[in-house]
């Protein structure tokens, strides 16, 4: 490997033995994939109400799901001692064969959630082990490793907001859970693009993130986390109407406990903010767009428009059909597509020779 130094730092000038980009561009990429289709997983899991019919973790011993009727009827005898059986399904009448289907997705979520640290974990040690990872990658491979891992964390923490007193997940935790996926998935792709750019360009620095890439992503970060507070709240079934709710603009909004809670826990106010904070999301992504293609990457710019034009006809239609459950699957699922799309944008705009 051999170093230059280019306006005064120091980076891998060349890319030689078998430190070759390619073979972790397509591990990267394909982990991304599974961040997306988790991201999925996770949006029918809440939207199923599934998210606390296991009401224990366990990281090894959890990956297989009951096999008798025995264990089946243990990890339903212990759904049943907390609040969202005794006030809600419980009363409803829930039946084993009920609850074996919220079951199902949970598990699944958590089993793909195994998969992907396995995904990541053990070929990231063979590449290490093999010499095969350029130099300056291993630190931000190390945090994607660490992002992961703390997202299992996380998603306990959710788990486990929502298994005494209340009779859901604290919205908050599932704001930090959803958003910390989309991190990880945003770096991933990030990380593919700077190996993609060494892999054409042995003398190419890793792209640097610009004050307008900043600024759109903060913008976005803010609509997710409005979407993933609407989630939390339920706070799509505030309206089934567009662009009015409950007949007016600004809906009725409930300030009694002071402006902080509204902004944060009054679900007719968040909904509004996410219906109409998508638009200034919108602006500020025309103009990522226009300047990818500034630079040359039309590609860039149409996954961008793609993305958001799809995403933006998928919220209107889960509101006016009162969430149907696909649709806004299908919602969850075009928002990680945006992550990829708003991270390949920022990354065209951000890149250094």
């Amino acid at each position: 490997m051999v170093a230059s130094s280019i306006q005064g730092e120091s980076w891998p000038a060349a890319v030689d033995g078998p430190a070759q980009p390619r073979p972790l561009i397509r591990w990267l990429l394909i982990v991304a994939v599974l961040v997306t289709i988790i991201v999925a997983v996770g949006g029918i899991t809440r939207l199923t109400e599934s998210g606390l019919s296991i009401t224990e973790w366990k990281p090894v011993t959890g990956t297989i799901p009951p096999l008798t009727d025995a264990q089946w009827q243990a990890e339903f005898e212990a759904y049943k001692k907390i609040p969202e059986y005794i006030e809600i399904n419980g009363p409803a009448g829930m039946t084993l064969a009920d609850y074996k289907f919220i079951y199902f997705w949970e598990w699944f979520h958590r089993l793909l959630g195994r998969v992907i640290g396995l995904a990541f974990a053990l070929p990231l040690a063979w590449f290490w082990v093999k010499g095969r990872i350029p130099a300056g990658y291993k630190p931000r491979l190390l945090a994607l490793l660490a992002l992961g891992a703390l997202q299992g964390v996380f998603g306990w923490l959710m788990v486990r907001s929502g298994l005494s007193v209340r009779t859901d997940v604290s919205h908050f935790w599932l704001s930090i859970h959803l958003l910390t996926a989309l991190f990880t998935l945003a770096g991933l792709v990030w990380t593919a693009l700077d190996l993609r750019s060494l892999e054409r360009n042995p003398t190419a620095r890793p792209a640097r993130l610009t004050f307008t890439g900043a600024l759109v992503g903060v913008i976005l970060f803010l609509q997710l986390l409005l979407g993933a507070w609407v989630a939390g709240l339920n706070a799509g079934l505030a309206s089934d109407t567009w662009p009015l709710m409950q007949g007016r603009f600004i809906p009725e909004i409930d300030w009694s406990k002071g402006f902080w809670w509204s902004a944060t826990h009054d679900p007719f106010l968040i909904h509004f903010l996410h219906r109409w904070w998508a638009w200034v999301a919108v602006a500020g992504l025309i103009v990522l767009a226009r300047m990818a293609r500034k630079q040359g990457v039309r590609p860039a710019s149409i996954a961008i428009h793609t993305a958001f034009g799809t995403q933006i006809l998928l919220g209107i239609a889960t509101v006016l059909t009162g969430v149907s459950l696909w649709l806004a699957v299908l919602h969850q699922l075009v928002g990680a597509m945006l992550v990829w799309a708003t991270a390949w944008g920022i990354h065209v705009i951000g890149r250094r020779a």
